[in-house]
């Protein structure tokens, strides 16, 4: 798999640098080098990249306000001299984030991250249907860290929505899967007939449910609240699929 990838960086020295890096990596193909934001978004726009190494502090644009205005099918690797920005890449999905000076080393670390997190979207995206034909999925995708990855809906317990982020409670492991999403954006990937919103903070798995408590459902040390906008539709659903705890 080849990946299409730009640069931008107010310093000259910066973009012969990765363009070096660039030439000498084989699953990366150069479309295109900037100076500035504002030149290259219009472009990026126009003919959309895979990845693109983009500077942080740079006049009029900086590489994070561009980030937000890319294309979804871009990833961003920011690069840059300063390391207090490393949590705000995060919250805006950059795959990495490389220091100055950067090394080869580190710049292929990074790239070959950005290759296997499209080659994971590539195999969900290819991966055949349940049998029978059925549309509806066994597992999702999510990212977590720089990675994809897939978790079997049979084992999810609840989903915990925190800000930007989501907790993804997993039977069977000690922590949950964190990822960056609204879980507004989860709720819409999970089938409405497994999976049930009880509060605007979580999305519990009625299946799973074992133990109700003062109008709280429990997980072993867990109390999930049962909000009352969300009380009624939910004693429905158990009821319709005989699923109330004790039965």
């Amino acid at each position: 798999m080849k990946l299409s990838c730009a640069i931008i960086d107010d310093e000259p020295l910066a973009v012969e640098l990765i363009e070096s890096y660039v030439a000498k990596t084989p699953f990366l193909e150069l479309r295109g080098s900037w100076s500035g934001g504002t030149a290259a978004i219009e472009a990026l726009r126009a003919a959309p990249v895979d990845l693109l190494f983009c500077d942080i502090q740079m006049p009029r644009l900086n590489g994070m306000e561009l980030s937000r205005m890319l294309p979804d099918a871009t990833r961003v690797i920011f690069t840059t001299a300063f390391d207090r920005y490393a949590v705000e890449g995060f919250r805006v999905g950059a795959v990495d984030y490389l220091l100055k000076p950067i090394s080869y080393d580190d710049f292929l670390g990074a790239a070959r991250k950005a290759l296997e997190w499209f080659e994971l979207k590539r195999s969900a995206a290819e991966r055949p249907l349940p049998a029978g034909g059925s549309d509806s999925p066994s597992s999702i995708f999510v990212k977590t860290e720089s990675r994809l990855r897939r978790i079997e809906l049979d084992r999810i317990l609840y989903v915990e929505g925190l800000k930007d982020y989501v907790k993804i409670h997993v039977e069977g492991e000690p922590q949950p899967v964190v990822s960056l999403m609204s879980l507004k954006t989860l709720e819409a990937q999970l089938p409405a007939d497994r999976f049930l919103r009880v509060h605007r903070s979580f999305i519990v798995q009625p299946e799973k449910i074992r133990i109700l408590e003062r109008g709280r459902i429990v997980f072993g040390r867990e109390y999930i609240p049962i909000s009352e906008s969300y009380r009624e539709a939910f004693f429905e659903f158990l009821a319709a699929r005989a699923l109330m705890p004790g039965k």
